[in-house]
């Protein structure tokens, strides 16, 4: 049986920093929307910035507003300028606009699977993958740490975006007209509740972006997608209603990747604001282990930003089991090898990877853990960014 913590998004992780730039909010502006909740619709807040569920300078649950991101990218420009980012679905996915959101001047590669989003920067296709990896609604249900691990590409980067879902439409349809919505199955589920007000029928695609696409290609007047306000004006859509999740408060956490040496660790200081990603595997005993991975970074001052614990005792062909997690042992003497581990840990902690504090850490881990391998070091940010 497996078991997860939930998703560790602590305070600090939804407050933005005070170092980076000023938010650029989008120049559509939706102006005949509702929102489902019976709210007014959103409108642009006097001092430019984009307001979210109606609200001015304070933003979901009284969290200050989301900004533009600039950080140092590792190779191309400062902007991401000259990097090819891979993604998962089709332009105006919300993957694409996170990639965006953190690399504003990279051109993007649309894939059709996660899978294939790696294949492209292992191939040299590309020079980043970005993959979400988490939510504060479904914590690691996406599961893409476990197509992570069996790769041999490190992380360098991490952004969280709130992610805001709208109804839309092709132009000059009302929202009593519509009988049918399509999105990605995460989606629907996000906004189960309104459209189980609505009284429409659910039917899942590929992806958020795919169904805008099959919207409009196919000119669907019974039909409505459930997708981002960019995409609206992307696809030359209208927005029926804005604000569809049935939480407010829905952020999801998405990792960029490139092929190892890694372009940016070498660039962070020991004093850097940075995180440190690692997976520890291990044979049993999980509580035990647990408390040595606790001690082993708690006797040395370092912080944890998330700890994750999966047991996977099953061979995973029986109900509710599920199989080991595959690993890819990159430090395998030739070619790298893929292992299976019953127990494992997903750590992230603050510090970089080459800080002596952290190295000694790790250290400590690898004499009592079966397997650790770190999946990255890059510059940790903390700010949650919005598409408004």
């Amino acid at each position: 049986m497996a078991y997860t913590s939930s998703l560790n998004l602590p305070k600090h992780l939804l407050l933005p920093s005070p170092r980076r730039t000023r938010h650029r909010p989008s120049s559509f502006v939706p102006t005949a929307a509702a929102k489902v909740n019976g709210d007014a619709p959103e409108r642009p807040a006097p001092n430019g910035k984009a307001r979210i569920n109606g609200q001015g300078k304070k933003g979901v649950n009284g969290h200050a507003d989301r900004i533009h991101l600039s950080v140092s990218t590792g190779g191309g420009g400062q902007d991401g300028s000259g990097l090819r980012v891979a993604f998962q679905g089709a332009p105006g996915a919300y993957s694409e606009f996170a990639a965006k959101t953190a690399l504003p001047g990279c051109d993007t590669v649309p894939c059709r699977a996660f899978a294939d989003a790696l294949a492209a920067v292992e191939r040299g296709g590309a020079d980043r993958a970005i993959l979400p990896v988490e939510s504060t609604m479904e914590g690691t249900a996406l599961r893409n740490y476990d197509l992570l691990l069996r790769h041999g590409l490190v992380v360098v980067q991490e952004i969280n975006l709130f992610v805001h879902y709208c109804l839309l439409a092709m132009p000059g349809v009302r929202a009593a007209e519509v009988r049918r919505v399509i999105s990605h199955p995460m989606a629907l589920a996000h906004c189960g509740r309104a459209l189980a007000r609505l009284g429409v029928d659910r039917e899942p695609v590929e992806d958020t972006a795919g169904a805008v696409e099959m919207l409009r290609s196919k000119r669907m007047l019974d039909t409505a997608a459930i997708a981002s306000p960019r995409a609206a004006d992307l696809y030359g859509l209208q927005v029926l209603a804005h604000g569809l999740q049935d939480e407010s408060w829905n952020v999801t956490r998405f990792l960029l990747l490139s092929r190892p040496p890694s372009p940016v660790a070498v660039a962070l200081g020991v004093d850097a604001d940075a995180k440190t990603s690692m997976v520890v595997a291990h044979r049993g005993g999980s509580m035990v282990v647990v408390l040595k991975v606790l001690s082993a970074f708690s006797s040395r001052n370092i912080n944890l930003t998330k700890l994750e614990v999966i047991n996977n005792e099953g061979a995973g062909s029986g109900p509710g089991e599920r199989p080991p997690v595959v690993i890819l042992d990159t430090s395998a003497r030739g070619a790298p090898t893929l292992r299976a581990f019953p127990h494992v840990l997903y750590v992230d902690c603050e510090g970089a990877a080459h800080d002596p504090r952290v190295r000694e850490a790790i250290q400590e881990m690898e004499r009592f853990a079966v397997f650790v391998r770190v999946l990255g070091c890059y510059a940790a940010d903390s700010t949650v960014y919005d598409l408004q």
